[in-house]
């Protein structure tokens, strides 16, 4: 059964599109067929899979949404991109930013990313989708089709106020859109271990939310490195493998597969039980 990730934060800068790229690719490496979307109109994601003239791409995200739209037919492979590292791609251009104004008077616009992804997704066993740094009808439409939230924070910034207002946004999704939606937790990163700084961040945000939400135990290190991924079009794995970024990026993947893990034997358990 596929599982959907919905990768958002309305600050931009906080290392979203990096963790797509290194948990899909992660994934990959665990032996799963993953399928990255980028649903951001700056296309950094499709830009850091090396991908450099995103708007240049004939078939992006923004094609198959107006498709499902206007209920026209398409190959559940159109438009789809392979990644030489084993991931695949729906890129993302400037074109979604004119799908996002002309969704505010469509119907059922909340769930047309859902309609598309419904029908590309068995193909896979994770779908992730990197949204845009903003609460817009795109990012509503991403937590419309996910299964789980995973929210990447940079450590060196308390986000206090902008947290809560994603979280009640997420709430807001689950409770008229998505009942099933789940938020896996809090991933910190860009986290510099030398300054007391970044652990007590670290440490008020899981004293803020631990009650709330899981912060997750695998913190991605500040690392030149991992900032350089984005602009040689590879993954930590390819261009630093042994680096302390890679190392973190491969606990957090496999973090994130022992949650699935985890929440899956609750329901077969809940189930078995009738509850």
């Amino acid at each position: 059964m596929t599982k959907v990730f919905a990768l958002a934060n309305q600050k931009g800068g906080v290392g979203k599109t990096t963790t797509a790229v290194n948990l899909g690719i992660g994934l990959v490496k665990e032996g799963k067929k993953v399928l990255l979307v980028d649903a951001d109109a700056q296309g950094n994601l499709t830009d850091s899979l090396g991908y450099r003239e995103p708007d240049s791409i004939p078939v992006s995200l923004a094609t198959l949404l107006v498709k499902t739209m206007m209920e026209e037919s398409y190959d559940s492979q159109e438009g789809i991109l392979q990644h030489q590292e084993g991931v695949a791609l729906i890129p993302g251009n400037i074109e979604l930013s004119a799908v996002e104004v002309s969704l505010v008077n469509t119907m059922s616009r909340e769930t047309i990313l859902r309609s598309y992804i419904d029908q590309v997704k068995s193909d896979y066993d994770y779908v992730l989708i990197d949204c845009m740094p903003s609460l817009g009808m795109l990012t509503i439409n991403a937590l419309a089709a996910a299964d789980s939230v995973i929210i990447p924070v940079q450590a060196h910034y308390l986000p206090a106020k902008g947290m809560a207002q994603l979280l009640q946004t997420i709430a807001r999704v689950r409770r008229q859109i998505n009942p099933k939606l789940a938020l896996d937790g809090v991933l910190l990163t860009m986290v510099d271990s030398r300054t007391n700084f970044a652990k007590d961040i670290a440490h008020v945000l899981r004293h803020e939310y631990g009650d709330k939400l899981r912060v997750f135990q695998d913190e991605i290190p500040l690392s030149i490195r991992a900032a350089e991924t984005s602009a040689k079009g590879k993954s930590i794995y390819a261009h630093d493998p042994n680096g302390q970024a890679a190392k973190a990026y491969m606990a957090f993947t496999k973090e994130v597969q022992r949650i699935g893990s985890e929440r899956r034997q609750t329901r077969q358990h809940q189930a078995e039980h009738g509850r």
